[in-house]
């Protein structure tokens, strides 16, 4: 498997390393193409950013951690996640006034949005912000609240009244996990609240999730989906992975790998 660019390369060692447990720099050089002393570079790099542990022998393992940060969350699923946030970014119509929840995913649509003439982009995390800032003919808006430092959103009382003041034509929704029977999966219920109210409050609403998280239960939080939301994987996603929200009344879109 040849992976292009060290970022992406990058992001599919933590993937391995996570699935896996353990990987050698030997076995890393064959699989991407590359040399040792390149893999050697990729495991320094990760390991000071804190998504890998070094082993003996260079092997590598996850340093294990309940909830990621968004800087580990972004070079998960990297390439599926660009893909999601592509093909979400094509619903978006010209004039119109959309959520950008927080999130690495919904937050990658930013850089998809800057050309969208009269747009208004209401957000409530900094990755979308981050890719709006020189976007000037897109008005920005913070819902504003408590930042959550490892998920980079806002939330809490104050967000929530932002959004009781608000309504708007699209929602985009990120999620920790998805999973059919109980809805969308967070680290904590005042995020959940959060993407409830988010819910009731736009005509029209999507939730982009990478192929690993549709099924799975991290956390204990919940906020339900109801029918008719549109829910955008990537195309590694199987049918019985996405067939359960079918039958729930969702829209299942697998976007197309780039």
């Amino acid at each position: 498997m040849a992976v292009r660019g060290s970022q992406a390369r990058r992001a599919e060692i933590v993937h391995l390393a996570r699935s896996s447990g353990l990987a050698s720099v030997e076995e890393l050089s064959v699989q991407f193409g590359v040399t040792a002393s390149t893999i050697r570079r990729d495991l320094g790099q990760l390991t000071s950013e804190g998504l890998i542990a070094r082993t003996y022998g260079g092997a590598i393992a996850l340093d294990p951690q309940p909830e990621s940060s968004l800087r580990q969350r972004a070079l998960e699923g990297y390439q599926a996640k660009h893909d999601i946030a592509r093909w979400a970014a094509t619903q978006v119509q010209p004039g119109e006034t959309v959520l950008l929840d927080a999130g690495t995913t919904v937050g990658a649509m930013g850089e998809y949005l800057c050309d969208v003439a009269g747009l208004t982009v209401v957000t409530a995390g900094l990755t979308a912000l981050e890719a709006l800032a020189d976007a000037d003919d897109v008005r920005v808006e913070c819902i504003g609240g408590t930042l959550r430092h490892l998920s980079q959103g806002f939330v809490g009382p104050i967000a929530e009244a932002s959004l009781q003041r608000l309504t708007f034509d699209r929602a985009f929704l990120g999620a920790d996990a998805v999973n059919a029977e109980l809805g969308i999966c967070e680290a904590e219920l005042e995020q959940t609240r959060l993407k409830e109210m988010m819910i009731e409050r736009a005509g029209t609403v999507y939730v982009l999730a990478h192929a690993n998280k549709l099924g799975g239960r991290p956390f204990h939080a919940w906020a339900p989906i109801p029918p008719g939301t549109t829910l955008i994987t990537d195309d590694s996603a199987t049918d019985a992975q996405t067939g359960p929200f079918t039958a729930a009344g969702l829209s299942v879109v697998r976007a197309p790998r780039s």
